[in-house]
C-alpha cells in the first residue's frame, strides 16, 4: 500500500463487483449521500455501508457528515497503484505481440 493511512490492500478493495460499481457511481458525481447510493443496489443500507467501509479503509472513499446525512466522494489517487500494475502488463503483452509478429513474418519468408 502506498499511502500510510490505508489499512486495506487496494486490489482487495476493488476485487468485488459491488465496490467497483460504487467507485463508478462516486466517480460520476462530486458527492453522494448514502441513501442515493443504496437505491442503486439490490441490498440494504447496511450492506452498502460495509462495502463503503472497505473502500474507505483502502483510501478510495472519503466521507463527511452533513446534519444527519453522510455523504461520500471518491479519492481516486490510490488507484494509481492499479494503473501502474496494469501498465506494466500492457507493456509486457505489447512487447510479446511484437515478437510474435516478427516470428510469423520470419516463418512466411
Amino acid at each position: 500500500m502506498s499511502e500510510s493511512n490505508q489499512s486495506r490492500d487496494i486490489f482487495d478493495a476493488i476485487a468485488d463487483p459491488t465496490r467497483r460499481k460504487l467507485i463508478q457511481l462516486l466517480a460520476e458525481a462530486e458527492e453522494i449521500p448514502l441513501h442515493e447510493l443504496t437505491v442503486q443496489f439490490q441490498m440494504g443500507r447496511t450492506a452498502v455501508s460495509k462495502h463503503l467501509t472497505i473502500l474507505k479503509e483502502a483510501g478510495l472513499v472519503l466521507d463527511r457528515k452533513v446534519g444527519r446525512e453522510t455523504r461520500f466522494r471518491l479519492n481516486a489517487s490510490p488507484l494509481r497503484e492499479v494503473q501502474d500494475w496494469v501498465a506494466f502488463y500492457n507493456r509486457f503483452w505489447s512487447a510479446n505481440m511484437v515478437r510474435l509478429g516478427q516470428l510469423l513474418e520470419e516463418e512466411e519468408e
